[in-house]
């Protein structure tokens, strides 16, 4: 028998990782999209960018149900990877900066979400689908981007 308190926490704890996730994904691509000279590139971003909100939209529909308000991206890995991207792009602001700086940010999402998923283990059915979606949509972009490293 599932613990209904450890399943909904285990949901909810699960849900907000990927909000963050996505929020984090959401701010790289907007810091670095009008930087990208080639326009397969950019609509390779776009077409992510909204698979991103798309997805953020339904965990904010779940997470108003378990009455949560989600979760913003650590300030601190933010800031630094804010900083990260800044100095990068000073110093080289071509498209092969960007796929680099954009895969190297989707390979972390990737990680931590599937060291979220092992870890909440008891999260529901919704919440598992909504994690392996985002998962994929990282790991197609970090795939699809390669030819511009």
């Amino acid at each position: 028998m599932v613990d209904r308190v450890g399943a909904d926490g285990d949901t909810v704890k699960l849900l907000k990782e990927c909000d963050s996730g996505i929020k984090m994904g959401l701010s790289a691509i907007n810091d670095v999209i009008d930087d990208v000279k080639n326009s397969n590139f950019r609509n390779l971003l776009n077409d992510s960018r909204d698979q991103h909100e798309k997805l953020q939209e339904e965990i904010v529909e779940l997470l108003d149900e378990h009455c949560d308000e989600g979760k913003d991206p650590n300030p601190m890995a933010k800031g630094m990877s804010w900083i990260k991207t800044n100095m990068k792009m000073a110093v080289d602001s071509t498209d092969n900066t960007v796929a680099d700086l954009i895969t190297d940010g989707c390979n972390m999402g990737v990680k931590s979400l599937s060291r979220y998923l092992n870890q909440y283990q008891s999260a529901d059915d919704k919440s598992r689908d909504i994690t392996g979606r985002l998962v994929q949509i990282e790991d197609r972009l970090a795939t699809d981007i390669r030819q511009y490293l």
